[in-house]
């Protein structure tokens, strides 16, 4: 389990992720495994098993197509994933950053506002999870105890000028203002997205059509146009920066399949501040209105001093080190750590059928890895995301 592959960087407000708890369904013996224990900590098999059909259903299967060598693999994985978790949290208990009540509440509203659903569907989606607010809580406190962690470390990073220098210099090249433009948008979807939060949802084409006729009638009446995205947009992402899609050179244009003579639009007669009709192309038959938010007709190579230019080096040479550092971060901790892998020993004991059979066929491992005391306290973490709409200028 001593690879360090995978860092732990699982912030709930960052990274905008649900955090699923351990489900309360599942026969008594099932529930009672342990699949593995960091410095006592009991990280059960439940958990493993409802992550690993969690992935699955993301990826718009179950784990009854996964054959058991698939299975075994899966299960592997997401068990280090949640070894390593552990081991951190420890660590930030130990060094004692952990979050305070206040912090875990205001991740959670992030949280919520993030998804983009309504508070009754964000409950719905809850407990679809097996999760209750406690669980989610538990999750929010972990997540801001690791990062807060991370941060310990990071904040000792320190980039010089001569170190921004060099970068510079060994790559002007990719420093420059390209030609093209920044736009908002406004999509409607003909498809159903009521499960992704969009609450005024076109669910057909003859719905779609109307929507986005009626949303152009009311931009050609001065609506302001964030304001109209924010409301009627079915795009997710956008919806929640106002239409805001940010800026796309001409060369992003084509490999997202803009039209010709949309580009030649955009960067030919339309002025910042215009909007389109509306259009519709690719094969997802979704409608859009862009409004062009900056035009750019010439390239321009940048020098060190250009606005955003040493910022831009800057960030980049940190998060570098950021990444190293949480590396190593991990890999101290992990090397620290007392660490039991039932669930991997328990497969080497089993060549014949890697300790369990199959998750699909409902029924409890073929052979028990460990059992739980009663007292024995549950660590409960996975990571599950909730996917938003893709944007056609990404």
């Amino acid at each position: 389990m001593r690879n360090a592959k995978v860092l732990v960087v699982i912030c709930l407000v960052a990274a905008g992720l649900v955090l699923s708890g351990c489900a309360s369904s599942g026969s008594e013996t099932k529930d009672s495994m342990v699949a593995a224990t960091v410095n006592g900590r009991n990280i059960m098999l439940s958990e493993v098993e409802r992550i690993v059909n969690q992935q699955a259903q993301q990826a718009g299967g179950t784990t009854a197509s996964l054959n058991q060598l698939q299975m075994a693999q899966a299960r592997l994985q997401v068990l280090d994933t949640l070894i390593q978790r552990e081991v951190m949290f420890q660590r930030a208990e130990r060094e004692k950053v952990l979050p305070t009540d206040a912090q875990i509440e205001g991740a959670i509203a992030t949280q919520k506002q993030n998804s983009g659903m309504t508070a009754e569907d964000f409950e719905k989606s809850l407990k679809e999870q097996n999760m209750s607010m406690e669980t989610l809580r538990d999750e929010a406190r972990k997540s801001l105890a690791i990062a807060a962690l991370q941060d310990k470390y990071n904040g000792k990073i320190n980039i010089s000028d001569r170190e921004v220098e060099e970068y510079y210099n060994a790559n002007r090249q990719i420093f420059k203002n390209e030609r093209g433009v920044a736009l908002a948008m406004i999509v409607v979807d003909p498809a159903d997205n009521s499960g992704t939060g969009i609450t005024d949802d076109a669910k057909n084409e003859a719905d779609a059509k109307i929507k986005i006729d009626n949303i152009y009638q009311q931009l050609q009446g001065k609506a302001d146009f964030a304001t109209v995205a924010r409301a009627k947009s079915e795009e997710v992402n956008s919806l929640r920066a106002g239409g805001d899609v940010g800026f796309a050179t001409e060369q992003d244009l084509r490999n997202n399949n803009f039209p010709p003579d949309l580009i030649a639009q955009f960067l030919g007669p339309m002025q910042v501040g215009d909007y389109t009709q509306p259009v519709r192309f690719g094969s997802s038959g979704k409608w859009y209105i862009f409004k062009l938010a900056e035009k750019r007709l010439a390239t321009e190579n940048l020098t060190l001093e250009a606005p955003g230019v040493r910022q831009q080096i800057t960030q980049g040479l940190t998060n570098q080190r950021k990444q190293i550092l949480n590396t190593a971060l991990l890999e101290t901790a992990i090397n620290e750590a007392k660490i039991v892998n039932h669930l991997a020993a328990n497969m080497l004991n089993n060549p014949g059928n890697l300790g369990l059979r199959p998750a699909a066929d409902g029924a409890a491992p073929a052979s028990t890895p460990t059992q739980a005391p009663a007292s024995s306290p549950a660590t409960t973490s996975s990571p599950v995301t909730v996917k938003p709409a893709a944007s056609p200028t990404k």
